[in-house]
């Protein structure tokens, strides 16, 4: 048995991907960005996000995987699925749902840094600052929070509660 305890609501929510579009927009202008969105967790936020981007904005998608059913990471990142499209000489958004550890991230902008982008930015909705393994940077951050299991907006356990409108601390009970 599971129990939930809201820790990001909705609209909380839906007020800091505005903000995160209104620098994104500031710092690009006109320029045409692509989106990756790292499956599945982040497909929610690009969603909210690019709506409000507007027209010179592309998308992508890769799918990693660290995590299984677990709850904790197991620390080897797998390429489930790669880009469809080049991204040399273009400039490259990654769209994350949640930095924690830092690995999966650093494995993309690795792998995708070699792929001569004429830019490459990432963009998360949570960061765990208490739970990074590895030094990665994000350009534009939502939200900190604590190094807690988070469900909800994308984000699941054993792809259950992405439907969720909120991010919500997973509490299992024994």
């Amino acid at each position: 048995m599971a129990s939930l305890e809201v820790l990001i609501t909705e609209r909380q929510i839906q007020e800091k991907v505005s903000e995160l579009a209104r620098r994104i927009s500031a710092d690009y202008g006109d320029t045409p960005v692509l989106l990756v969105s790292v499956l599945k967790g982040s497909f929610i936020f690009l969603a909210d996000l690019m709506r409000q981007l507007g027209p010179n904005t592309e998308v992508d998608f890769v799918q990693t995987s660290s995590y299984g059913e677990g709850t904790s990471t197991s620390g080897v990142v797998q390429i489930r699925k790669d880009l469809d499209v080049s991204i040399e000489g273009r400039h490259v958004l990654i769209v994350e749902d949640i930095l924690d550890t830092g690995l999966t991230l650093a494995h993309l902008r690795e792998l995708l840094g070699t792929r001569r982008p004429r830019s490459l930015k990432v963009v998360t909705l949570l960061r765990k600052p208490d739970a990074a393994q590895r030094e990665t940077q994000a350009e534009y951050v939502g939200f900190e929070i604590p190094d807690r299991f988070v469900v909800g907006y994308g984000l699941d356990h054993a792809e259950r509660y992405r439907n969720l409108p909120y991010v919500a601390v997973l509490h299992q009970e024994v």
